[in-house]
């Protein structure tokens, strides 16, 4: 493994001229990363702000950014995904998703993702913008789509390891009231389609 220490400069600032006060003087003085696989890199970071005398040690994780996408045939079936994650030593159901490649741009991963997982070519894809995966511990992007896609095609065979659902918007919302679906950013991509008008 090779580590490389890159020194760079905090980004602007934004809310009320006291919080802009305090992160002006937050400042990143040592960043080291260390790759622990292709697709994974862990961040060291050194940074002292006005909150601490001392500089304190902090860590994320960095990834490609990502897409996720809520897709709906025009008979209202919603593709959804069953595999297992190691992280949290269960299957999960969750909403087609999957890591940029590199150069890659987010609608047309969006695209290849949808027919990769799930067989299905969308006919239109809408931007529901983007969002932090998650501020404490990933420096990665989550890209989220709604796409109207085609029929299922019963002769498609999901990749080794993963299994395709169809269900109306009913089910899923069961699914989410009773637990079954948990992947909690990929209901902030359902919250982001409702409050855009995709979801009612």
């Amino acid at each position: 493994m090779t580590n490389t220490v890159v020194r760079r400069r905090t980004p602007g600032s934004l809310g009320t001229e006291r919080h802009r006060s305090v992160l002006r003087r937050a400042k990143i003085l040592l960043r080291t990363e260390t790759h622990l696989s292709p697709w994974v890199r862990l961040v060291t970071k050194e940074v002292t702000s006005a909150a601490t005398a001392q500089p304190q040690t902090y860590h994320a994780l960095v990834q490609p950014d990502y897409v996720a996408i809520l897709a709906r045939s025009r008979g209202g079936l919603i593709p959804i995904v069953r595999q297992y994650r190691p992280a949290v030593e269960a299957y999960t159901w969750e909403l087609p998703a999957g890591l940029l490649e590199p150069g890659e741009d987010p609608q047309r991963a969006c695209r290849r993702e949808l027919k990769e997982e799930t067989g299905l070519e969308a006919t239109s894809v809408v931007s529901l913008g983007w969002c932090y995966a998650d501020t404490g511990r990933l420096e990665n992007r989550l890209h989220a789509f709604f796409a109207v896609v085609s029929e299922p095609d019963p002769h498609f065979i999901s990749e080794p390891g993963l299994s395709v659902a169809f269900v109306d918007q009913k089910r899923l919302q069961r699914y989410i009231l009773n637990g079954t679906f948990r992947h909690q950013l990929h209901l902030g991509v359902l919250a982001s389609a409702y409050l855009a008008g995709y979801w009612k």
